[in-house]
């Protein structure tokens, strides 16, 4: 996939890059494989607001994407590559033998025609899922599950991938994009290859607009408002932050603040993730 200059007819299209979408091959989604989104606008029962900055948008559906891989040792043959307005990633229509179709999704150097599977016996392929047991050391994994059976929840995002770095015993240790060493069970599964549209980092959005496109509202920043509306707010002129550091609307540290709180999965981490990856 390759990014696209606009010619700067406008202000706004000076800096604005966007996709080429040559890898996509099927501009309408499967009728069978998609839901309506529906939209809150970041309002709670009650009508309050309990996530800011949400609002509009163009209207889209919910792609049902497998990440079970559950359909064990039925070959599939990749009939579409799709693009999906949800998430970064592009995805890849599957044809099964036995007439099902499914979503997946669509790995660096996948291609229409191509057959993949899900089997512990299966060949070291973008596409294929297999538990870790299987995949030899040094392979890129995406679509990690942290439990068996629950489905990949690790590493979706375009152009992510992670490394399997060693076996010992019932855990692995992989390498995640982040740069974070962790242990997973041997038992879960995961799919070969680098998750695919790595060009989407390389787009400027150029205007507010495609934001809003987005579903995305306005941010004002703290120290534009007024000090009963923000604790980086007030003063004459443009002020620091000040002492405690940054902070939320509501006061609590922000921007670097650790908030992690999971105990019980910090003997699964080897090592933490690193200061140039962050």
């Amino acid at each position: 996939m390759a990014v696209k200059k606009y010619k700067p007819i406008t202000p706004g299209q000076r800096g604005m890059t966007g996709h080429t979408f040559e890898e996509i091959t099927k501009s309408t989604p499967e009728r069978a494989l998609i839901v309506p989104l529906r939209r809150s606008g970041g309002r709670n029962v009650y009508g309050r607001i309990t996530v800011r900055h949400q609002g509009g948008g163009a209207r889209r559906f919910i792609r049902m994407v497998d990440f079970k891989r559950e359909k064990r040792d039925v070959p599939a043959r990749v009939a579409a590559i799709e693009y999906d307005p949800n998430r970064t990633a592009r995805l890849a229509l599957l044809h099964y033998a036995d007439g099902e179709k499914r979503y997946i999704l669509a790995p660096l150097g996948l291609r229409v025609g191509d057959s993949v599977v899900s089997s512990a016996q299966a060949e070291i392929r973008p596409g294929n899922c297999l538990p870790i047991s299987s995949i030899p050391v040094g392979s890129l994994l995406h679509n990690l599950e942290i439990k068996e059976g629950k489905g990949g929840q690790l590493v979706r995002s375009a152009g992510a991938a992670a490394q399997l770095l060693a076996k010992e015993g019932d855990y692995a240790q992989i390498r995640m994009p982040s740069g974070e060493v962790r242990l997973i069970r041997q038992s879960c599964c995961a799919t070969i290859g680098q998750v695919g549209n790595l060009d989407h980092g390389n787009v400027k959005l150029g205007k507010a607009g495609r934001n809003r496109h987005k579903g995305i509202r306005p941010t004002v920043r703290g120290s534009a408002m007024s000090p009963r509306d923000h604790p980086h707010g007030g003063g004459e002129g443009r002020q620091p932050i000040g002492k405690p550091g940054p902070r939320t609307p509501w006061g609590k540290p922000a921007l670097g603040f650790k908030t992690r709180r999971n105990k019980q999965t910090d003997k699964l981490i080897v090592r933490r993730r690193s200061k140039k990856n962050r």
